[in-house]
């Protein structure tokens, strides 16, 4: 998929599905949230850029640790997410949102003192170029901290409903996890490689075990499922009617009772942590 057809599906399909799912899927996430900003040791006063924002909740997190001094810039593909990033934070002070593509925006240079990012950087046609682009904007020795979804196999968000909606619905045509998409930057030595080439420097990456936390019940983390992701793409390939989805609801809430806990349902994930930084002092 293009960088034009992200923006198309990102406008189109997808941004009104999470901007409906937002408040949810910020809950499911908040741990991969959490980890970037440690990681990302944002101080007050820094001017923080925010890549893939989507609605806008990482952006705001970076902008209350960056403190009335600091600032945040969100900058997603989706004009229709930013729209709701924008209105969602009227009153918040030091927030901005930029529509564009990081691998293409014309970033003014050495403006922001720290890029991160949760799970928005795995849409590029071009990640060595996305990057290098990316750090144009970004002061001397500036750190990158981002995260992406890690090997397929331990991310059974994806994996569990994908087996169910095949067995209950159809199997959908196969995709290239390679492509841009969840999966794209899964394999960490490559990612590396690809930092490398962009001319960033000091790269570590490593694997991070942690469970997903979507709030609700087995039944309403399956309808959570059917909204977004594997499960979702199958209700619409097969332009699957009422009874079809109630089906795959019934048995993915079946399949998510080995996902239930004392705390509620916790999903274990595998999450790519990198860091990064731009070449010079810091």
């Amino acid at each position: 998929m293009s960088n034009a057809d992200q923006q198309e599906f990102w406008d189109g399909e997808a941004g009104p599905i999470w901007v409906a799912q937002m408040q949810t899927m910020d809950r499911t996430l908040a741990p991969v949230l959490d980890q970037v900003l440690a990681a990302a040791h944002l101080q007050p006063g820094d001017n923080v850029l925010d890549i893939g924002c989507g609605a806008g909740t990482s952006t705001a997190a970076a902008a209350r640790l960056a403190g009335h001094d600091g600032s945040a810039c969100g900058l997603d593909i989706s004009r229709s997410l930013l729209a709701h990033a924008r209105l969602a934070t009227a009153d918040a002070p030091g927030l901005s949102f930029i529509h564009g593509d990081a691998q293409t925006f014309d970033f003014q240079p050495h403006r922001f003192d720290a890029m991160i990012s949760r799970f928005g950087v795995m849409f590029f046609e071009d990640t060595t170029a996305a990057f290098a682009n990316i750090a144009s904007g970004l002061r001397p020795g500036a750190q990158l901290t981002f995260a992406t979804w890690g090997d397929i196999a331990e991310n059974p968000f994806f994996t569990m409903p994908a087996g169910i909606a095949k067995a209950v619905i159809g199997a959908v045509p196969k995709t290239d996890p390679d492509l841009p998409g969840p999966f794209a930057l899964r394999d960490r030595q490559k990612v590396v490689a690809q930092l490398g080439a962009a001319g960033l420097k000091n790269i570590t990456a490593r694997a991070t075990a942690m469970d997903l936390t979507p709030p609700g019940d087995a039944a309403q983390v399956a309808e959570l499922l059917c909204e977004i992701g594997p499960a979702q793409r199958a209700l619409t390939h097969f332009e699957a009617d009422d009874a079809d989805r109630a089906r795959l609801v019934a048995a993915l809430s079946e399949g998510l009772q080995t996902f239930e806990t004392p705390k509620g349902i916790r999903i274990p994930a595998l999450i790519n942590l990198f860091t990064a930084t731009t070449p010079g002092p810091s």
